[in-house]
């Protein structure tokens, strides 16, 4: 099983309507779609009817993002550090809602350690999420003091991991996350680390080294979708429907890896 995150670029405002996108997605050949969960990034309001849309396109949906805007604060004794809890609670809760199962969630980079108000946070975060039978997925970034902080403390079945490759490679080379945590993967982001940005490349255009990658991920046990993160900035000169192509015989190559 092969998806995409629905949010890979072509136009600021989202030029291709999301219903629209969803059918091309799922035309393309891909099974499920991960969604970014946020009016930022220039989504604006009403992106929640996004989880309806992309089923009946015949999507899965393999989970939702959380904002991102303020992940550093959630350590803060202030306002800002209320509205990123307000925010991952609000994840939770509407996981439920539209029968999403999982979020993923970006915590602070290593620069702002959690303290014991940021824990205290987390912790109403993770009993919710077991409260609803929802899953939580810590993504690798900048962060992974506070990541292996926070695996080592959050034991509850309903807490695990979001393996991102290129992330990986650009922020803790030296670390073998699959080996730490691959046992608690809950999701996976796959993308290459090359182009403009070094980020959000197709697999394949940049440096991850993807046989060791998908080695891994097979000894973790890892069952899920092969789960592909990318953005178009390198692309542009691509129709969305070639691109799409191009990404799932990217994912279907990957595939054939495990």
């Amino acid at each position: 099983m092969t998806g995409i995150y629905d949010c890979f670029g072509y136009g600021p405002g989202y030029d291709v309507p999301f219903k629209e996108r969803y059918k091309l997605i799922r035309a393309a050949g891909f099974d499920c779609v991960m969604l970014w969960w946020s009016d930022q990034f220039g989504r604006g309001e009403g992106f929640e009817k996004d989880a309806d849309l992309a089923r009946d396109a015949g999507l899965q949906i393999e989970n939702m993002h959380a904002p991102v805007h303020e992940q550093n604060a959630l350590s803060q004794d202030d306002e800002q550090g209320k509205s990123v809890l307000h925010d991952y609670l609000k994840c939770v809760g509407d996981c439920q809602t539209y029968q999403i199962p999982t979020v993923v969630i970006h915590l602070p980079d290593d620069e702002f350690p959690i303290n014991d108000l940021g824990f205290e946070r987390l912790n109403r975060i993770v009993e919710k999420a077991g409260e609803l039978d929802v899953q939580i997925a810590f993504e690798n970034l900048r962060n992974i003091r506070n990541l292996d902080a926070v695996l080592s403390r959050a034991t509850s079945s309903h807490v695990g991991y979001c393996y991102d490759s290129c992330h990986h490679i650009n922020y803790a080379p030296d670390t073998d996350l699959l080996n730490l945590y691959g046992n608690r993967l809950k999701a996976i982001h796959l993308q290459d680390n090359g182009g403009s940005h070094n980020q959000h490349q197709l697999p394949f255009d940049g440096n991850v080294g993807w046989p060791v990658v998908m080695e891994k991920l097979k000894r973790a046990g890892y069952s899920g979708a092969i789960t592909l993160e990318p953005m178009n900035w390198d692309y542009t000169n691509m129709d969305i429907r070639d691109f799409l192509k191009l990404a799932q015989e990217r994912a279907k190559r990957l595939e054939q890896m495990m």
